[in-house]
């Protein structure tokens, strides 16, 4: 009988490398996964500096500024649009005029040069969204966009995944509704009610003599967290929305409606 040629430790090292070779792949497979879709990657929660500090807090909560004042084109457009200077101006020539923080403002109005913003939430150029069918079927700003009116710097609120995108275009039923306490508003007009709302009942949403005027679902909104309902109650009176405007929930998952 010859020598032995491997020792009998050997066995253990061969065990371990294949295993290894089999748990190495998945774990980095996952690894990568986990990073594509923390905000690491996806901006999302991650606050981004712009030329001019512009705080949609300020503007929106505590001054109660119109969404459409500075996205002008949000209800008729694809594309929400960004203020033009002279619209920043329509204020600022009057108050805080010498402020060192508008100074990039003043200064492009002076030159007739465009402010360069830092686009916070950007599609692929492979993708097609229309910010007004959205709008025109009652999709609150917030849905996509997180709490916008409590943000200071604009960060993304979502991740804009298509798998994120296909939960409402699969079950539009759970995330459209009607607001019972103003039945004569469109689907459209309801989007920015519940930012009045929110100037005159304040951000717990009761009324002066203590009955609530905000519903759980528009406190939800406010807050970023609205992801739908699966309520049996809100799931009919979705479908029934669904049909009333038109929605073709079979045409909305193919894959032509969002990539041309």
């Amino acid at each position: 009988m010859g020598a032995q040629v491997f020792k009998p430790s050997a066995n253990s090292i061969a065990h371990v490398t294949i295993l290894g070779i089999a748990i190495v792949p998945l774990t980095v497979g996952l690894s990568l996964a986990a990073l594509s879709r923390s905000p690491a990657n996806t901006k999302v929660n991650v606050p981004k500096n712009q030329p001019v500090p512009f705080s949609h807090q300020h503007h929106s909560w505590e001054l109660g500024i119109d969404c459409r004042y500075c996205h002008g084109s949000v209800e008729k457009s694809g594309y929400a649009g960004l203020p033009s200077t002279e619209t920043c101006m329509s204020c600022h020539s009057q108050i805080w005029t010498n402020s060192p923080l508008l100074e990039p403002v003043r200064q492009s109005y002076e030159t007739n040069t465009p402010i360069k913003w830092n686009l916070v939430n950007k599609v692929p150029d492979f993708v097609y969204f229309n910010h007004s069918i959205h709008v025109a079927r009652g999709v609150n700003c917030n849905t996509c966009h997180g709490p916008v009116n409590d943000m200071h710097i604009t960060w993304k609120g979502n991740p804009f995944q298509m798998a994120w995108c296909l939960e409402c275009h699969r079950a539009p039923e759970r995330h459209l509704t009607k607001d019972p306490t103003r039945p004569d508003l469109s689907p459209r007009q309801q989007v920015f009610d519940l930012y009045w709302k929110l100037q005159t009942y304040g951000k717990t949403g009761f009324k002066d003599d203590g009955t609530k005027a905000l519903s759980e679902r528009e406190l939800q909104l406010l807050k970023g967290e609205w992801n739908g309902s699966d309520k049996p109650e809100d799931i009919k009176s979705g479908k029934e929305l669904v049909k009333e405007l038109g929605v073709q929930v079979q045409q909305l998952a193919d894959c032509a409606v969002c990539h041309h």
